[in-house]
């Protein structure tokens, strides 16, 4: 069966179960600004630097202490804004989104910052990660007379805020206590910005600082980029408040068991960032070089499946002494510009983005680093792949536990019946990818790699649920589960 490499108008939209990449598809990325005159400036380079994790839609929604200026459309940050756009896009005070949608439809009404009036002004929400009792809530407040614009989970929390009678500090205080599941938000009103995050931390969410201004975003990176300095990392259950007042550091709820994703060490976020005081980087070599001390293969060459699995195959190259070498290459162009390609073209199509290297790989035997299996059908791909090239011999090592189990705070996962290591053994696996070998990181051994940073959870402050099914919240409301991400 042939598998479309988009549904849409254009590339990426709507794509997830039916993508020629069974990746794991990113969450999304929030960016926000508070006191600086060319806030719409820093957002820009801010959300260009995070696009890695949403690239159907983004948004911007800046104020000015009176009124909105917002923007929002479907593609890349490079494709939405463009200079009248920002030269629009005035005051000292913005929040910006990209998206990638799993649950939400995908469409123009549901990109972000969502945007609403209500009896104390404007108001602006922008979110990264899930609300798994959206839809108890949502139904709630339908029967109670509330009117949905979008498909969004976000969208109830703006709901929950308009309809309090409390001021907006409190009032984000009482939906944020209501809501479960794993988020990062950002909520702008004409004079304020608030920041929070989820009881478990389970989606990052940083602080910065550029002079007298502050800066908050999904993943450090982007801090870099736009010149400003790492304080620290949000803390779960806490509430920013930043006004004409200056900062308040507050909480809407105390603290549950520390659960950040593991899968953004793994695979989600950028090399050059920074989560609980670790490099990504320095992170996947470890992991690498772990995988090498817990199943090592003599081989001729590592290669690691770009771009998420390179730093953690260096680690493995290394460890070992093989060499690593270059011998799968990733096309970065093929971007949202493609022509339809032929159905012959289109059965191929794993090879539009990646190719491996025959005089690299050629009557080599070859360990080839990746992050995760999903389904397997694209690990089968690229080892394909390798052997067209000439390897003869293809090792695959995974530096992460088999996924197992479905995300519910913000990572699109297929259902458990279509995980490929729920159903299958390791050497199930191995056979069906066409590996001569497979091996997967042991718990221990991610934890150790990333530096878990708390000593008395077995799960080194990580949540791990997508592993070993332990997930921090409860997910059943009403008899209903909620999975994928809402935002």
């Amino acid at each position: 069966m042939s598998h479309p490499l988009w549904s849409g108008d254009f590339y990426n939209e709507g794509t997830g179960k039916d993508d020629i990449f069974d990746t794991l598809k990113e969450e999304c990325g929030v960016f926000g600004v508070y006191g600086h005159s060319d806030a719409a400036s820093l957002s820009y380079y801010g959300l260009h630097s995070l696009q890695h994790r949403g690239e159907e839609s983004c948004g911007m929604c800046v104020a000015n202490g009176k009124e909105f200026n917002y923007h929002r459309g479907m593609g890349l940050v490079k494709e939405v804004f463009d200079k009248d756009t920002m030269a629009s896009l005035v005051g000292n005070m913005s929040i910006g989104h990209v998206r990638y949608s799993t649950s939400g439809d995908s469409r123009l009404a549901n990109a972000q910052p969502l945007i609403f009036k209500y009896r104390d002004g404007d108001l602006a929400i922008a979110t990264n990660g899930n609300i798994v009792n959206a839809p108890q809530i949502r139904h709630e407040l339908e029967q109670s007379g509330s009117i949905f614009q979008t498909t969004s989970d976000t969208e109830v929390v703006a709901h929950l805020i308009a309809r309090s009678s409390k001021g907006v500090v409190e009032a984000a205080k009482d939906a944020l206590a209501r809501i479960v599941g794993g988020y990062a938000f950002l909520i702008m009103t004409n004079d304020k910005l608030l920041v929070a995050s989820d009881p478990h931390g389970l989606r990052p969410i940083t602080m910065g600082k550029l002079g007298d201004s502050y800066i908050f975003s999904s993943e450090s990176c982007a801090l870099e980029t736009v010149g400003a300095e790492l304080l620290r990392d949000i803390q779960p259950g806490e509430l920013l408040i930043l006004d004409k007042d200056g900062l308040k550091e507050d909480r809407y709820t105390e603290p549950q068991r520390k659960a950040l994703c593991a899968m953004e060490y793994i695979y989600f976020a950028r090399p050059d960032s920074d989560l609980n005081g670790s490099n990504l980087h320095a992170s996947r070599k470890r992991m690498g070089s772990r995988m090498a001390l817990e199943s090592f293969v003599d081989a001729d060459i590592v290669t690691g499946v770009p771009d998420s699995s390179i730093s953690a195959a260096i680690g493995y190259a290394e460890q070992t002494g093989i060499p690593y070498e270059l011998g799968l290459i990733k096309n970065k162009y093929t971007g949202r510009t493609f022509i339809q390609p032929s159905q012959e073209l289109r059965e191929k199509g794993v090879k539009m983005k990646l190719s491996a290297v025959r005089g690299v790989v050629e009557g080599q035997r070859v360990v080839m680093i990746d992050d995760s299996i999903v389904r397997g059908t694209t690990c089968l791909r690229i080892v394909n792949l390798l052997r067209e090239a000439g390897a003869t011999e293809v090792h695959v090592r995974i530096t992460s536990p088999p996924f197992k189990n479905p995300c519910y705070y913000g990572i699109d996962t297929p259902d458990r019946k279509e995980l490929i290591a729920a159903n299958k053994t390791v050497e199930e696996i191995c056979r069906e990818i066409n590996a001569d070998s497979l091996a997967f990181l042991s718990p221990e051994g991610l934890i150790s790699a990333v530096g878990g940073d708390n000593a008395n959870d077995p799960s080194g402050g990580l949540c791990l649920a997508c592993f070993n099914n332990d997930y921090p919240t409860t997910l059943d409301f009403d008899g209903e589960e909620k999975a994928g991400c809402g935002c």
